[in-house]
């Protein structure tokens, strides 16, 4: 299973980086938009919705409001609030696991799960395009990407070989404490080296940035947990098999999906 993560991931990572060095930002809310509508049909399945016809149609759906979002990105309080409408889903999301599964007795209706789709994914690809059309956003949003990243491949290693405690067992058994500060310690070691080539911080901007870099860390995990919370609730292991070792697009963006809207509407906000 190793294996095949990693050479997905060595195909996956140039063509990411290489998109976000040489595209434009209308091109990267492009790609970026059409990895996302592969997101939506894997998130339609997650829905319960069986039937391809019905699937196709949820993900004419998200390509109309992501193609009605472009214009967010040049009107920064209407992508604010996209920003901030997914900030506070991520920290109801955080009490719903934390009482899981009391917390959720049942699974969402159909309806519930449409729209949440739609919160999930349309802020995230406006943040990527946000924060790529910033000065130096090149750099920027390759910074938001290694957070993800980080705290992932930190996760995994201190999971790996310090792991005892876990972190939400009833949600994702493999997840540890260990797991997560290993992560955490990743990612500021990631703000440290990229952060000053990104946003060259001076003084008080230094604790800004590693303020907003540790909250988006910490976001990226309540992603991750969080889709795994759904796919818990609806019996399903993986989200798709597009990736192989990766299981489906949803199942290796699921943190970018809380981190991306988080770190866009920081960026906006904080004097960086």
């Amino acid at each position: 299973m190793l294996l095949p993560r990693i050479i997905t991931a060595l195909i996956l990572l140039p063509l990411v980086l290489g998109a976000i060095w040489f595209g434009e930002t209308d091109h990267v809310y492009a790609l970026f938009g059409v990895c996302a509508l592969l997101v939506a049909h894997e998130w339609a399945a997650l829905s319960g919705l069986q039937q391809g016809a019905a699937r196709v149609a949820y993900v004419a759906l998200v390509a109309l409001v992501l193609a009605a979002a472009w214009w967010a990105l040049a009107q920064p309080q209407a992508a604010l609030l996209l920003f901030a409408a997914s900030a506070l889903w991520w920290l109801w999301a955080l009490r719903l696991l934390l009482g899981f599964p009391g917390s959720v007795p049942r699974a969402p209706t159909r309806n519930l799960m449409y729209g949440l789709g739609l919160l999930l994914i349309v802020p995230t690809i406006v943040a990527l395009a946000v924060v790529h059309q910033m000065a130096n956003g090149a750099l920027k949003l390759i910074y938001v990407f290694g957070i993800v990243w980080a705290a992932d491949v930190g996760a995994y290693a201190a999971g790996r070989t310090m792991g005892r405690n876990k972190l939400l067992p009833k949600v994702s058994p493999g997840k540890t404490r260990e797991g997560a500060v290993g992560g955490l310690l990743s990612v500021l070691v990631w703000a440290l080296a990229w952060g000053q080539l990104a946003f060259a911080p001076q003084g008080l901007q230094w604790a800004w940035l590693l303020a907003l870099t540790l909250v988006a860390a910490l976001y990226s995990i309540i992603g991750d947990l969080g889709i795994s919370m759904f796919k818990r609730l609806t019996g399903i292991k993986d989200s798709g098999s597009l990736l192989p070792g990766h299981g489906g697009l949803l199942d290796r963006v699921d943190s970018l999906l809380a981190t991306a809207p988080l770190m866009a509407m920081g960026l906006l906000l904080l004097p960086l």
